[in-house]
């Protein structure tokens, strides 16, 4: 099924004649990100030779993709922009509220009947506002937007951080918060900093264990969570057209983990033949019709040292399989070296659990090339030590390898499968264990690690792999085991080896479904109604935030100053709290829970400086908030990193907090902070982090001279009575000012539509 085929005509009908236009601009070849950037300028766009990392651009995405968890609180804000339908082709998935616990059929059933209002409440508002809408068990947002809406060329937002996964199909697709979701669908110009450029070119060719997956493991371990920040990461060479169009998914997915802006890859044959293998014969033979639009400039690729701000070269006949981890996506060690490091951190080497799947590897491919491990396992007599459970992408791609007894493979080996949902990965897993607090080791074939991410347990250590390396190790159970060298003892007491993998790229009977999830929009929806009750805990309509007052914020208390990472999953928890992502005052109370207090080691434990005594967070954050005291937030570097999650800026403007001041931010989590009407500051100098006391008070000196590119001073106040002026930056323009002037950016929008 082709959808938006028109939208996609007229982005092709315009692109050759855009980038002709850009190539004259900047007098020089093109890259393919330029490519795609410049053919979306907003049409009141004056197109120029736009300054990397610092000039701010007005862009029009040709669509938007939303999840169950943070659809809610961006249809929430929809509703109130004034608009009648979306301007742009958008869909909801619902893939965020599904509990892994039991198995796929009991854990969907339970799910629908837990979250019924949420999910009749998404059905309604999409009906109501021309919005694609997928219902739970359809599968994971990003693997669905992988098979019936990515294509070359095109861009895209969604309110979810792993939105680039559709880099796989050469797009630039974008991780937003919900606000900026709110921009395009209400047809208005999306913007963003013209992103740095970092070029990988890819030698050689894939062989043995080695998968797609282990090329971004490894580009993580040179980058670092955030040495992509502010950047797309361009994919190019030989060895990028040799990979599947899924494999390139993978790893642009996992590009969120080293903060990057997005990644792609140019149009191939890799590209076509899954577009047509997905039933978009028609897509693909529009995109063969420009190809060369979709791709680099040859001189680019020839020269990339010439044209990109970085570049990295990999030769993938010689990389190693990597194990990324523990608590951090780019720690990432090859598997030559990894049983030393397992010994040598004292991580625990026993393996409770392997987990295959996800929205990263859960396509055809790489359930076969697990399947393969897995085979393997029965025909040498070898019973899985650890648990093993498989999370299928989608209800295409699960429907199909069950048809071809896929599935049936993993289930005679011990596995379970689960939903086609996130589960796990986001921490929706009830985990079977009698300890959940114990020191214990699993590993994944998703894309974050973050402690506590997957199932609450701060002492879990959370390793990521290849699906085929994840389904080895959980076969033997031990993280020390390499299977590319070590043998294993079978039932009958023989040594015995494994195998490399062996995968299908696209099923040899081509992809089936009965029921794919979807359902379409109302064509005029002015008599739908959207109902959400007062007294409900899971939904909550929204009350504007109070426009700015024109004065300096002064008598900030110190809310809590953060010690080290600081992730959207700090900020705002997700796992149990996502039952609450609708309910704005409910969420409120996770506020920056798992965020360690710099003064006393604690997460969930600051000062009240009313009262001197500690308690929560959220609890001291609501007592100045009711005595009328604003507050603020000290952070360290990169904070921010990880999910597109809104909450985690909307949670402190709620309640109370008015800025937000850190060493550095990561790119999502400081655009949502200026959306919401927050102050987003960092230190001029970042030594000064370490003059904050735990009872300092702050005042704003210089607001009502708020202006791009002039610094902000702060005043602080000890307890002492002695005083300290610094000086901080921020990146607002003027149009990011107007939101804060307002209150927040939904509030200018709605004043200028009405």
């Amino acid at each position: 099924m082709v959808f938006d085929l028109d939208m996609i005509k007229s982005t092709y009908q315009r692109m050759p004649q855009a980038i002709e236009m850009a190539r004259k601009i900047v007098n020089r070849p093109l890259t393919l990100t330029e490519k795609i950037l410049y053919a979306h300028l907003h049409q009141d766009q004056i197109p120029e030779a736009f300054e990397r990392g610092k000039s701010y651009v007005d862009f029009s995405p040709d669509r938007v993709a939303m999840q169950d968890a943070t659809a809610q609180m961006a249809l929430l804000q929809f509703m109130q922009a004034g608009k009648s339908k979306a301007a742009v082709p958008s869909t909801v998935h619902c893939d965020h509220l599904i509990l892994a616990k039991d198995g796929a059929e009991e854990d969907l059933k339970n799910s629908i009947n837990t979250s019924k209002e949420v999910f009749d409440f998404l059905a309604s508002v999409s009906n109501k506002y021309g919005i694609g809408f997928w219902k739970p068990g359809a599968g994971i947002i990003h693997q669905v937007v992988l098979e019936n809406y990515a294509f070359p060329g095109g861009m895209m937002i969604g309110t979810d951080s792993h939105t680039v996964n559709a880099g796989g199909l050469g797009m630039v697709a974008i991780g937003v918060g919900g606000a900026d979701a709110v921009d395009v669908m209400a047809g208005m110009p999306w913007e963003l900093k013209f992103p740095k450029l970092i070029g990988v070119k890819l030698t050689g060719k894939l062989n043995g264990w080695t998968a797609s997956k282990d090329v971004i493991l490894k580009v993580a371990g040179i980058l670092t969570v955030k040495g992509g920040t502010g950047a797309i990461v361009e994919y190019f060479g030989e060895g990028a057209r040799s990979l599947s169009a899924t494999g390139k998914g993978t790893i642009c997915n996992m590009g969120a983990e080293i903060g990057a802006t997005t990644s792609t890859f140019g149009y191939d044959e890799k590209m076509a033949q899954y577009l047509r293998g997905t039933g978009r014969e028609q897509v693909a033979d529009l995109a063969d019709g420009i190809k060369e639009h979709l791709t680099g400039d040859p001189e680019v690729y020839a020269n990339p040292h010439d044209y990109f701000d970085q570049v990295i070269e990999i030769n993938l006949s010689e990389l190693e399989p990597h194990i990324n981890g523990p608590f951090t996506p780019d720690l990432a060690t090859p598997i030559s070296e990894f049983a030393q490091a397992v010994r040598d951190n004292g991580w625990p080497e026993k393996l409770e659990v392997g987990l295959i799947g996800s929205c990263t590897n859960s396509s055809y491919e790489d359930i076969t090339r697990a399947a393969s491990i897995a085979s393997q396992a029965l025909d040498k007599d070898l019973k899985a030590k650890s648990e093993f459970t498989i999370t299928p992408g989608s209800e295409q791609v699960r429907y199909t390898v069950e048809r071809d007894g896929y599935l049936g493979t993993f289930e005679k080996m011990g596995g379970v499968v689960l939903a086609n949902a996130c589960g796990p990965c986001i921490g929706q897993w009830a985990r079977h264990t009698d300890d959940p607090k114990k020191k214990n080791s699993i590993i994944t074939s998703f894309n974050r690690n973050f402690a506590k991410r997957n199932d609450g347990n701060p002492n879990t250590h959370s390793f990521v792999a290849s699906p085929e390396m994840v389904t080895a190790m959980a076969i033997a159970g031990d993280l020390t085991f390499n299977p590319l060298t070590d043998t294993l003892i079978n039932e009958q007491g023989e040594a015995v080896k494994l195998d490399e993998p062996k995968g299908i790229e696209h099923p040899t009977l081509g992809y089936a479904v009965e029921d794919n999830g979807y359902q379409e929009p109302a064509k005029d929806g002015s008599s739908v109604e959207v109902v959400v009750d007062p007294s409900s805990q899971r939904l909550q309509l929204l009350t504007p935030f109070t426009p700015w007052d024109q004065n300096n914020i002064t008598g900030m208390k110190l809310l809590i100053k953060a010690k080290g990472k600081c992730t959207t999953d700090h900020i705002s928890m997700a796992g149990p709290w996502l039952r609450f992502r609708g309910h704005l005052d409910n969420i409120s109370n996770n506020l920056l829970t798992g965020a360690v207090n710099f003064f006393n080691e604690k997460t969930d434990s600051v000062k009240n400086q009313l009262t001197g005594a500690y308690g929560t967070v959220p609890d001291t954050a609501r007592a100045y908030k009711a005595a009328g005291v604003p507050s603020i937030v000290v952070g360290d570097h990169n904070y921010g990193e990880g999910s597109s999650r809104e909450h985690a800026a909307m949670e402190p403007r709620h309640l109370g907090v008015r800025a937000v001041l850190v060493k550095s931010f990561a790119r999502i989590h400081e655009t949502n902070l200026k959306k919401q009407g927050m102050l987003a500051l960092t230190f001029q100098n970042e030594s000064d982090y370490d003059k904050i006391r735990e009872d300092d008070t702050f005042d704003l000196t210089d607001l009502k001279d708020f202006a791009p590119g002039k610094p902000l001073t702060i005043k602080i106040t000890h307890a002492d009575g002695s005083e300290e002026i610094i000086i901080t930056n921020h990146s607002y323009n003027q149009g990011q000012i107007e939101w804060f002037k307002e209150g927040s950016a939904l509030n200018l929008i709605k004043k200028q539509n009405s």
